[in-house]
């Protein structure tokens, strides 16, 4: 959602969410062994590594190679023409089980009235959470942002979608994915699947998104939901507007009576059975907020930091609540960010503004049923 009071954001703590590199070498034991010629297939250019039996990554397109056995000897000191495939072995993930993978998005949208201003901070929270809770390895994380040197990391349209591609490539049963969105989120009319409740289709900005267009709920689905294999994990945290259903999964978890049950995700008037959304894999998704809501960034929380209510608040929760459960954890954010909209943080431009209070209301979706009262959260 575009921020409509991004002028006065400053003054506001609470606001609307609405090349070619070198080749690093990844782990050489040893010097003066003589030099290997590689071709990175991902940009085509050559670089001279030295010939040591090890892993090296272009950061151009993430491409990984373990060279063990990969170089021809010319003489006896220098090896040549050994290619790099796209994402080969990318983060030592295609070749043990139970392995980690995980995309971070965080778009500030650079100097447009509708910047915003805590998503940074977003991605250092998340990433964060990622490697001191669930011990992601740090060659397994792809952050993307304005703020990154490299062109491939920008949060282009062109580059979220290769990151989500990425992201699920030759995933195998046991490994955890993870993808992280902060920024801003739309609406458009649905294309002619007639799969939304609303005839909405929800989506999420890129920093192009003007220009390239939005990335939309089918989309993502079809990317990073369908290729799930059994066994594989999907956790997806999009904080944005309009995020409820930003994955068009299956059920929808909501609260009856004082009890969070499952619904169905799919217009009323539909008979046809619920089928199968992955290749047996599992996809749960936190979303900031309904489709209809809109998410709020707020400096309440660390001075006048700014930072995503619904991230903060996730992370938060779950470095302090060891073994925290699913219900446990989204009965535990609707709590928190009540006490944030009832504090001292929420504006009295903002109530002029939308007469009422921000109503975001944080959602937890799944391609399938499960028990949330019991199973512990994990990445």
């Amino acid at each position: 959602m575009f921020s409509i009071i991004q002028k006065s954001a400053e003054k506001i703590p609470l606001t609307l969410k609405a090349v070619c590199t070198i080749l690093v070498h990844v782990c050489a034991s040893k010097i003066g062994v003589g030099e290997a010629t590689l071709t990175c297939s991902g940009c085509n250019n050559q670089f001279v590594v030295p010939a040591i039996r090890n892993a090296y990554r272009c950061y151009k397109c993430h491409c990984v190679s373990n060279s063990n056995g990969s170089f021809k000897l010319n003489n006896a000191n220098s090896y040549t023409n050994t290619t790099l495939s796209p994402f080969a072995s990318s983060s030592l993930s295609l070749s043990t089980p139970g392995n980690k993978r995980a995309v971070i998005c965080g778009v500030s949208y650079g100097k447009r009235k509708f910047k915003l201003e805590g998503t940074v901070n977003d991605v250092v929270n998340m990433k964060s959470l990622l490697l001191d809770k669930f011990k992601f390895p740090t060659h397994c994380i792809r952050v993307l942002t304005e703020d990154e040197k490299d062109p491939s990391l920008i949060p282009t349209k062109r580059n979220i979608l290769e990151s989500l591609n990425w992201l699920v490539r030759d995933c195998e049963s046991e490994d955890s994915l993870v993808f992280y969105f902060s920024g801003h989120g739309l609406q458009q009319p649905e294309d002619c699947k007639g799969d939304e409740i609303d005839g909405l289709d929800e989506t999420i900005c890129p920093v192009d998104f003007m220009r390239e267009g939005m990335i939309t709920d089918n989309e993502i689905n079809s990317i990073i939901v369908k290729p799930l294999k059994k066994g594989v994990t999907l956790h997806a945290i999009v904080d944005a507007c309009h995020s409820g259903t930003s994955l068009d999964l299956s059920y929808l978890c909501k609260k009856e009576k004082g009890s969070w049950v499952w619904k169905e995700n799919r217009p009323p008037h539909t008979k046809e059975p619920m089928t199968q959304q992955t290749r047996g894999g599992l996809a749960i998704c936190f979303s900031a907020c309904e489709d209809c809501q809109m998410a709020a960034d707020t400096a309440a929380f660390e001075g006048n930091k700014f930072n995503g209510i619904m991230t903060y608040l996730f992370s938060k929760i779950i470095k302090d609540i060891p073994e925290i459960t699913y219900a446990s954890l989204i009965e535990k954010i609707h709590e928190e960010i009540g006490k944030v909209h009832q504090s001292k943080f929420y504006n009295s431009i903002l109530k002029r503004i939308f007469h009422r209070k921000i109503d975001q209301d944080p959602l937890l979706s799944s391609s399938e049923k499960f028990d949330i009262a019991t199973r512990i959260f994990k990445l």
